[in-house]
């Protein structure tokens, strides 16, 4: 009966085990289910129906008010920015409801999308905000990112890498202890709860939960020392100095994805356009690179960003588990125009791009029919 419950769901690959709720299955990095075979993003979508967000939000207003006396002059807080509809509603929050003088930073991947840069010169102009902005240069984003394929199986890694590192490093420079950072790691990686947090932020924080490799790893290739020098945290003797912490505004006030994006959009003009990899139009809007991105996942574990906006679309009772089912089986396998140019860039052929996505693949996933 179990079995032929699975087949009637739609389930993209019947070998292997999905969450009983949503579509998450179990070659998610990290993921756990429980007894009744729920993974953790499900539990922690049930958490925050039950959390008094009121007490959270005081909690956050106490944080917030004790760096902000201690700043005197100098700014608030960083506030890590990238254009995209949480950097957004990030600026709004501290800007706007808690009248925060932050200094916004961003590390560019230099892949920006044209809409993508519309959306951060809006936010910088609609907020008033200083901003500190490093861009590495364009051939050694080319060389990172074929790398990047070799090391860990994804073509992003200097941007995982330097959004983690850009903003400790100019923290160090001005002297700016806290770090308010979007999204809590809770809300979907399938890696934590509210409850159960996992990953706290540190210095690695990025280096643990997406980049995967320190920069001394990238080295060679053609990638040498003062290369990946950008890339570089701060020592832990030196985040200690100037008393760096970060936090999670997800942790403290009720994240809807959704509806933040309807609000940034009314009220601050931001836009959407068209993402591969995906039926939503509003993550990673500021990126060309994303249907690469999401496809490797694929590639790796049998499931791409389609399963996770489907996935958090079941939770907020948007799709049934089985309409969500069909969405990933349409879009989740399709190439996406721009490996194209990641071809080219990289100098790999399309052979030598799926050859090298085969060895990344483990557990469960090396079976699956993948290309």
């Amino acid at each position: 009966m179990k079995s032929k419950k699975l087949r009637s769901s739609g389930q993209p690959f019947p070998q292997l085990k999905y969450c009983t709720r949503c579509c998450m299955p179990e070659t998610t990095e990290g993921i756990e289910f429980d007894d009744m075979g729920i993974c953790k993003s499900c539990q922690s979508s049930e958490q925050k129906i039950h959390i008094d967000w009121v007490k959270r939000e005081k909690e956050l207003r106490k944080i917030l008010m004790y760096y902000k006396k201690r700043s005197g002059s100098n700014y608030d807080c960083i506030v890590p920015i990238s254009g995209g509809k949480d950097s957004t509603f990030q600026l709004h929050v501290i800007c706007k409801i808690y009248g925060m003088k932050p200094l916004a930073v961003t590390f560019s991947h230099n892949w920006y999308s044209p809409v993508g840069k519309q959306n951060l010169d809006n936010a910088l102009e609609k907020f008033n905000v200083d901003h500190i902005m490093f861009t590495p240069n364009r051939a050694l984003v080319n060389k990172l990112a074929r790398k990047s394929l070799m090391m860990i199986g994804d073509s992003c890694w200097h941007c995982h890498a330097g959004v983690g590192a850009f903003p400790l490093q100019v923290a160090m420079k001005f002297k700016i202890p806290l770090m308010v950072w979007g999204e809590s790691i809770a809300e979907s990686s399938g890696r934590a709860t509210h409850y159960e947090p996992g990953h706290r932020y540190d210095r690695e924080y990025f280096i643990k939960v997406s980049a995967k490799v320190y920069p001394e790893q990238m080295v060679g290739n053609g990638i040498t020392k003062k290369d990946v020098f950008p890339f570089k945290f701060p020592t832990s003797s030196e985040i200690k100095n100037v008393g760096v912490t970060g936090i999670h505004l997800g942790d403290y006030i009720f994240w809807d994805d959704e509806r933040q994006t309807e609000f940034v959009r009314r009220e601050y003009g931001w836009k959407e356009d068209t993402i591969e990899g995906t039926y939503k139009r509003y993550k990673s809007a500021e990126c060309i690179m994303p249907g690469v991105h999401d496809y490797t996942k694929y590639l790796k574990r049998g499931y791409g960003r389609a399963t996770d906006h489907a996935s958090q679309d079941v939770r907020a009772g948007l799709l049934t588990r089985e309409e969500a089912f069909k969405l990933v089986k349409k879009i989740d396998p399709k190439k996406p125009k721009i490996l194209k140019y990641y071809l080219k860039i990289t100098g790999l052929s399309e052979k030598e791009f799926y050859d090298v996505m085969r060895k990344h693949r483990v557990g469960k996933a090396k079976h699956l029919s993948l290309p």
